[in-house]
């Protein structure tokens, strides 16, 4: 996933983003465990998709923050 389309989506679609995509790793732990993982680069693919989605989340929180000190 590109962090530009990472960026493109909503807050809360992120948020669902994000479980679906720490679901997807769980399980394929699993498999890598079992021995039936056809591809173990999906494992770094996906732990790199969910940092981008926590990078977005939290320069969102950051910007927030800052745009609320400044009104005040």
């Amino acid at each position: 996933m590109k962090i530009k389309d990472i960026r493109s989506l909503t807050n809360d679609e992120l948020n669902k983003k994000l479980v679906e995509t720490k679901t997807e790793l769980f399980n394929l732990r699993f498999q890598h465990a079992t021995g039936n993982l056809a591809n173990p680069m999906l494992l770094n693919s996906l732990k790199k998709d969910i940092a981008k989605i926590k990078t977005v989340l939290t320069e969102r929180e950051i910007s927030e923050k800052q745009q609320k000190k400044a009104k005040a």
